[in-house]
């Protein structure tokens, strides 16, 4: 055992109380204790859906305060919009069963310049989504108090950020399983609220149906009639959809984070949809019938949600008590889901990231997993970005966070959609002659196509004057820099080639032979021989490079060889059972290939293999179990030296063979770097 984990220092015993202890990945039941079923999913992923009811049919319906009845078309484009976008991103769960939504659908269906463009898209739109999520959490819990409390929203707003940071890098499951309960708050209050405005106003119907006439009317006659009125009253409409549009933000959630799904994936995801948009779709219809029903457009007070107004008008008549009651419980779960929303931000934006990671646009750093198996370089990525938002957005407009947000809002996931969408057409072109259903699945994503793609242009003209270039520009700024780490990482991929090199000379170099002709039998084991032992990552380059240099330097010094590899569980592997299996098998394979090429040789040689997410700690947990049958033992490790070393190319690179010495300096273990010029 570790000394240092019998004896554990006062960091690692906090990080165990905060964090939790590690997991173990030879643990069979891990990937069932860490996914989720359809009901938990629907809570972790369907919150960011579910709560932009408490923002986005107030903003829509704020936009039509001059003619708050043609709320009612704008409600029922957004049902429409729902369903359609749901059921086209079904299709695309089916299609990748493995996950990586809009950012996977537009690299593999359409190019990979696409792909990340789409990815940096989906990037900004989940910080978006912690920020705004959370800032309308804090409006609604403080719509409660007098104004004068105000001072308290923001603080309160940035601790939000940072306990959901914290539940996050615990992992996905302890992350919403505390969530259950506040969310089945949230569904009843709000059902109940729909239900009772729908029924104690049953026989008011036909006002509402007259009042929506004679305002699509009065709309079109105060706009001059004819054509222009028609083109001035659908002007009204759109916008009033357009700043509404954040409401359709959570429903990528759903096939980027099929990783975290129980099996059957695919229909726990698909499940899971149906739940996200028959309940969102209910509730911002429901909301959007209930304003009109109370007419809280004419009751607005400012400092307070809609939603706060409406359910102090329909309580009004039960008597102090119980009426504030049930504001404090309702507006507490709204704050409390809101809060809960900001998950699909933590839970999807570092998988997106880990993605991005996997295929050199990001630092290879966001694709690592923690010891607790979760991407926490980019929850803590996201978790810092969307507190400096925040903040900035504060500091903009200290009054009005939620507005400034929603500008900036919803661009960016319709830029995603649209990629998607049209990926999708792409896809049923190609296969139509082998796929016999090919046009019912064409004209689905051709409709979300059109519907994606409209949206897109109409949220961009509409908000662009008023602060959408913003987030336009972020993502441009985005898109600019994965372009340049992508061209470094590349850049080192070439000169790395000129080392694989060395493989296909190993590989091809006859095996000696004695002078007698025969085959040169390795040296039985000798415990009291010098051990050279090399720490390597596969059978490559590099690796053999290090051996060679060792031989060079010190020729006939070590008599025996060992080769240590540790299989890195990072994002692209932890995805099943076989993922982690197939890297079990492949590490063991690269070990055999050096103590094959080694023993041909005439040298004693063994390999040793582990799997795990901490390469550096798994590695000094094998030394000790080296150094007990190679007493004789100093352990290598190469380094590329790169042209040109920088504080951005040591970022975008991870100098693991450093931490390593200094891990075997403290165990008074010998370990020589050795340099490796490319």
């Amino acid at each position: 055992m570790d000394p240092q984990e019998s004896n554990p220092t006062i960091f690692q015993r906090l990080k165990r109380i905060l964090i939790g202890r590690a997991k173990n990945p030879e643990d069979q039941s891990l990937f069932h204790h860490l996914s989720l079923i359809a009901f938990f999913a629907w809570v972790g992923l369907g919150a960011d859906g579910l709560s932009s009811s408490c923002y986005g049919p107030e903003e829509a319906f704020m936009a039509v305060s001059t003619h708050p009845y043609l709320a009612l078309f704008v409600g029922l484009g957004t049902v429409a919009t729902i369903f359609v976008i749901s059921t086209s991103y079904s299709q695309i769960i089916e299609l990748f069963p493995s996950g990586g939504g809009g950012y996977l659908v537009a690299t593999k269906l359409l190019s990979p310049s696409l792909g990340a463009l789409s990815g940096c898209a989906l990037l900004v739109d989940y910080i978006l989504t912690i920020t705004i999520s959370i800032a309308s959490g804090a409006d609604a819990l403080f719509s409660f108090f007098d104004p004068s409390y105000s001072m308290f929203k923001f603080p309160t707003a940035l601790v939000g950020v940072c306990l959901l940071t914290l539940m996050n890098v615990r992992g996905v499951k302890e992350s919403v399983l505390p969530l259950v309960p506040i969310f089945l708050v949230f569904v009843i209050t709000h059902a109940f609220v729909i239900l009772y405005a729908i029924f104690t106003h049953i026989f008011h119907f036909d006002d509402l149906a007259r009042n929506a006439v004679t305002d699509v009317g009065q709309a079109w006659r105060d706009n001059g009639a004819g054509f222009i009125g028609v083109f001035v009253l659908l002007k009204i409409v759109l916008k009033a959809y357009s700043m509404g549009a954040g409401t359709f933000t959570g429903i990528e959630a759903v096939s980027n984070g099929l990783q975290i799904f129980r099996e059957p994936r695919v229909q726990t995801a698909k499940r899971t949809m149906r739940y996200m948009a028959f309940s969102l779709a209910v509730t911002v219809m429901g909301l959007m019938i209930a304003y009109l029903l109370y007419e809280v457009h004419e009751h607005h007070v400012e400092g307070k949600t809609l939603n706060a107004v409406l359910f102090e008008r329909l309580s009004a008549g039960w008597g102090y008590g119980p009426s504030r009651t049930f504001v404090f419980v309702t507006l507490l779960s709204e704050a409390m889901l809101l809060f809960i929303a900001a998950q699909a931000g933590f839970m999807d934006g570092p998988r997106v990231s880990a993605n991005m990671a996997l295929d050199s646009w990001l630092p290879k750093r966001f694709a690592t997993l923690s010891d607790r198996f979760v991407t926490q370089n980019g929850v803590l990525f996201m978790g810092a970005a969307g507190a400096l938002v925040l903040f900035l957005a504060h500091s903009l407009d200290p009054q009005g966070v939620v507005r400034f947000l929603v500008v900036l809002y919803s661009i960016n996931v319709f830029i995603t959609f649209t990629l998607s969408q049209a990926g999708m057409v792409r896809h049923w072109w190609q296969v139509r002659r082998s796929d016999s259903n090919w046009k019912h699945k064409f004209l689905v994503n051709g409709v979300g196509l059109v519907l994606c793609a409209g949206i897109l242009i109409s949220i961009v003209v509409i908000k662009f004057a008023a602060g959408a270039w913003i987030t336009l520009a972020i993502t441009s700024v985005l898109v600019i820099v994965v372009m340049g780490i992508r061209h470094h990482y590349r850049k080192t991929g070439a000169l790395l080639k000129r080392l694989d090199g060395l493989v296909r000379v190993a590989e091809s170099t006859p095996a000696p032979v004695s002078s007698d002709g025969k085959p040169v039998v390795p040296p039985a084991f000798d415990p009291s021989g010098k051990t050279a032992v090399v720490l390597v990552n596969g059978f490559s380059g590099v690796g053999l490079h290090t051996l060679f240099s060792i031989v060079r330097l010190f020729s006939g010094i070590f008599k025996n060889f060992v080769f240590v590899q540790v299989g890195a569980i990072d994002a692209g592997v932890f995805k099943g059972a076989a993922e982690i299996a197939a890297l079990k098998e492949k590490v063991a394979d690269d070990g055999r290939r050096y103590v094959d090429f080694m023993q041909q040789n005439g040298f004693y040689a063994e390999a040793v293999s582990s799997l795990g997410v901490d390469i550096v700690q798994e590695a000094v947990d094998l030394a000790p179990k080296i150094l007990e049958k190679f007493p004789q033992s100093v352990f290598f490790g190469g380094q590329l030296v790169f042209p040109n070393d920088s504080w951005l190319i040591r970022f975008l690179h991870n100098y693991t063979v450093f931490a390593l010495q200094r891990k075997f300096y403290l165990r008074g273990i010998p370990f020589v770097i050795l340099p490796i010029r490319v």
